[in-house]
């Protein structure tokens, strides 16, 4: 099976999804929400490297 990769444009526009999420995370105050945050965030890349 043929594997695809990305443009640079994709790419860009993944990393600029990941800066803006750790952004966010980052002004959370609350340790439980904050850690909650992270765990989905790391689901979701993971989640993206299995497609």
């Amino acid at each position: 099976m043929l594997d695809m990769g990305m443009t640079d444009k994709q790419f860009n526009l993944f990393l600029r999804f990941l800066q803006n999420a750790l952004e966010e995370i980052k002004t959370e105050e609350n340790t439980d929400m904050k850690d909650k945050k992270i765990d989905k965030l790391m689901d979701d890349i993971q989640k993206s490297i299995e497609d």
